[in-house]
């Protein structure tokens, strides 16, 4: 696939329309917003500024069309599957690994928890250096942060995962909280990082479950970047934000937000409000766009105000936290600012190594 070509690979939950896909409902949430984007074919700014659940939202769910995936990486990751799957250690993904991990490099499916999660490992583990892992917005497969894991995998060793309910991962049993969230992803890390240290690097969903599970973690997570993270309490923003007077197409963005939080989204994912803990003196990077509400002119705005102060809020991780701006970009910022996305994870894994 040639650069600006959009990736077909959406979901049947979703239907292209725009140049972005969405789930059959008359308004994007803002979760579902985040929904995939290239910078060629955008979708509307609500949409794709909240990549996180339910087809629309300013969550953002949905699925991104990557110009940063070629034929060659996904010709590469196929082969790969099957080329590495007899490097499968025994085990359900219980206990902390040892060593190194897996060494495999390219694409296969892991068992975790009793559940099949698909897993995509490049580059080698470098003595001293974190282990990379790259996670997803909502509605997003691993696909999607291709961009950025070709180029890291140059430096070192780095991964990324679809968790359950995206990609070619299995789907959720019910409800998910971040608890849930939390034993998927540590199943995940006993495999392919096993006792080495981590740095997460997560895109809105993506960014905010990072977040919620260093402080829990601090014995393995030695660093953060959040590229455009959902915010930490986005049930009450978009409630202050959108008030409950709110008419038409704006009325029916609060209430799918609010729906898409609430679990109604591809991983049936609960995105709860609550404080920001600290994840220790940990390098962290938090990454905004410059501008994604301009098409909601009556409460764009708000919107972007309650956008900023939650990325803001995120600073509470560590002492160590920086906030900066993606110019030019949308919420898809490693898409629009790749650059930006690889300078910030090189500078933590930096730091990180230099911490141990």
């Amino acid at each position: 696939m040639g650069a600006g070509t959009v990736a077909s690979s959406v979901s049947p939950r979703y239907s292209e329309t725009r140049g972005f896909p969405f789930r059959p409902a008359p308004v994007p949430s803002l979760v579902a917003l985040e929904i995939h984007v290239n910078r060629t074919l955008r979708t509307t700014a609500l949409a794709t500024t909240f990549c996180a659940v339910a087809g629309a939202a300013v969550v953002g769910y949905g699925q991104v069309a990557t110009q940063a995936q070629p034929t060659s990486w996904t010709a590469q990751t196929a082969a790969a599957t099957t080329a590495t799957a007899m490097s499968a250690r025994p085990g359900d993904g219980h206990g902390r690994g040892h060593g190194h991990g897996d060494a495999f490099t390219g694409t296969k499916k892991i068992r975790v928890d009793g559940y099949s999660v698909n897993v995509s490992c490049s580059g080698r583990t470098v003595a001293r250096k974190p282990v990379v892992v790259l996670m997803a917005g909502g509605g997003d497969g691993l696909e999607t942060m291709a961009g950025l894991q070709r180029p890291l995998g140059g430096d070192g060793r780095v991964c990324s995962y679809d968790r359950l309910g995206e990609g070619a991962s299995d789907q959720p049993n019910g409800l998910q909280t971040v608890a849930d969230s939390g034993r998927i992803l540590t199943g995940v890390l006993d495999r392919i990082a096993g006792d080495q240290p981590v740095v997460l690097a997560g895109h809105s969903l993506g960014g905010y479950i990072a977040a919620r599970y260093a402080p829990d973690h601090r014995d393995r997570i030695t660093g953060l970047v959040l590229l455009d993270a959902t915010i930490p309490a986005l049930t009450a923003g978009i409630r202050k934000a959108i008030p409950e007077s709110a008419t038409g197409t704006a009325a029916e963005l609060r209430d799918q937000t609010i729906a898409v939080n609430e679990g109604q989204n591809p991983e049936q994912f609960l995105i709860a409000d609550a404080p920001v803990r600290s994840a220790g003196r940990i390098p962290v990077r938090i990454i905004k766009h410059e501008s994604q509400f301009a098409e909601v002119p009556t409460y764009g705005p708000a919107l972007e105000r309650m956008w900023s102060e939650g990325q803001q809020q995120w600073r509470a991780l560590s002492a160590r936290s920086r906030v900066g701006t993606a110019a030019g970009s949308g919420h898809y910022i490693h898409v629009d600012r790749p650059d930006l996305a690889l300078k910030a994870i090189r500078q933590v894994i930096a730091q990180a190594t230099l911490n141990r």
